[in-house]
């Protein structure tokens, strides 16, 4: 089936979105910020309503959007976000403010590879999602994954990148490098013997990590 009809099969049958949610997309798509396509995001939510994750640990908060809906999957959850982006840092604070969940979502500014330690110091958690730099995943899993609980999710976002992880281009040589790092990483991930992991084939493609 081509691949475009069955995604705008998807897209209708994901619920409509609340005005903030439309607005956020709207901004992303303006601003070229990358946020997880709708989807992924509607996916991405589904596996938080099913584990109920109490504490969620996210990299790479951009503008909120995850962060927000992540809470809107489990409205008891406690997020806590990275972003080294001042800008978009500033905005994914204002926005949350703006929907009143600070109490719920805790931004963190600065480089994750170099707060790492200060914030798997203060809690565990039971969900990590990761959506940074690409060619820093490896070393991010290895940072942070010591503080998931036994049974907890690492779900890591854009590990097909565009089709380019299975389908590599002489055309585009910068989205090919990324993507053979991203592909290093997806060997990794499927081998590393303290994580059953699974890649699905939705939006840019998903792993789902499930610690041993």
């Amino acid at each position: 089936m081509n691949d475009d009809l069955l995604n705008q099969y998807l897209l209708g049958t994901i619920p409509a979105s609340e005005e903030w949610v439309s607005k956020l997309e709207l901004y992303a798509k303006e601003h070229h910020v990358p946020i997880m396509d709708p989807v992924s995001m509607h996916f991405l939510q589904q596996l938080i309503r099913i584990h109920e994750p109490a504490h969620i640990l996210e990299i790479g908060t951009a503008i909120g959007y995850s962060a927000l809906r992540m809470l809107q999957a489990n409205p008891n959850a406690f997020i806590t976000t990275i972003e080294r982006d001042a800008e978009r840092f500033n905005y994914a604070l204002d926005e949350i403010k703006s929907q009143d969940k600070l109490e719920r979502i805790n931004v963190v500014y600065g480089d994750a590879l170099e707060v790492a330690e200060k914030i798997t110091g203060q809690s565990s958690f039971d969900l990590m999602f990761i959506d940074a730099a690409k060619g820093q995943y490896k070393r991010l899993f290895e940072l942070y994954s010591p503080s998931i609980q036994k049974g907890g999710l690492i779900i890591s976002d854009n590990v097909l990148f565009k089709g380019y992880v299975a389908n590599p281009s002489d055309d585009n040589p910068r989205s090919t490098k990324i993507a053979n790092k991203i592909k290093n990483y997806n060997n990794w991930l499927i081998n590393n013997e303290n994580f059953h992991t699974t890649i699905v084939p939705i939006g840019d493609g998903i792993a789902i990590s499930i610690k041993r």
